[in-house]
């Protein structure tokens, strides 16, 4: 049997994995910014409070946020699948000299100082409506393409 398709159209293609898996990614993303929008992470406040060691709040977070990512990371090392099926693998890492972690922590510390928002919360927040955000994520995302063109020559 075959199918009619009047001329200039395109016959309907189902999903691809790929498709769904990018909307499943979509979706985690929603629902942690909304997690994160909820549970005061994205708080200005909050992250002054914690910068000037004035409450334990955010500290506790990160308490949880480090079990939870190191189970994480072993699940994807001993299973390796994405949502797509795609296999994931996370080389080890050869630690180097001490400067770049002290260069690069300062660096991002003074940027989330700045902004009173790490990387995570600057698109919730975005989400969230406080659009001030968007000079933030724009800086950040022209700080990633700038390392990343300069990486060639940097000394790792």
């Amino acid at each position: 049997m075959t199918t009619k398709v009047e001329s200039g159209t395109q016959p309907a293609t189902p999903p691809t994995s790929r498709t769904l898996g990018l909307w499943a990614y979509f979706l985690v993303g929603i629902y942690f910014g909304t997690v994160l929008a909820k549970g005061q992470i994205v708080s200005w406040f909050r992250i002054q409070e914690m910068f000037r060691l004035q409450g334990f709040y955010m500290f506790g977070i990160f308490a949880t946020a480090v079990p939870t990512a190191a189970l994480a990371i072993a699940l994807v090392r001993r299973y390796g699948r994405a949502v797509t099926g795609e296999p994931i693998e996370i080389p080890r890492k050869e630690l180097g000299k001490g400067i770049r972690y002290v260069a690069g922590g300062g660096i991002f510390g003074v940027g989330m100082a700045l902004t009173g928002a790490c990387p995570g919360p600057q698109f919730a927040l975005l989400g969230a409506g406080v659009w001030a955000m968007l000079v933030v994520v724009a800086a950040a995302l022209a700080g990633t393409w700038v390392y990343g063109y300069l990486r060639p020559k940097l000394p790792h």
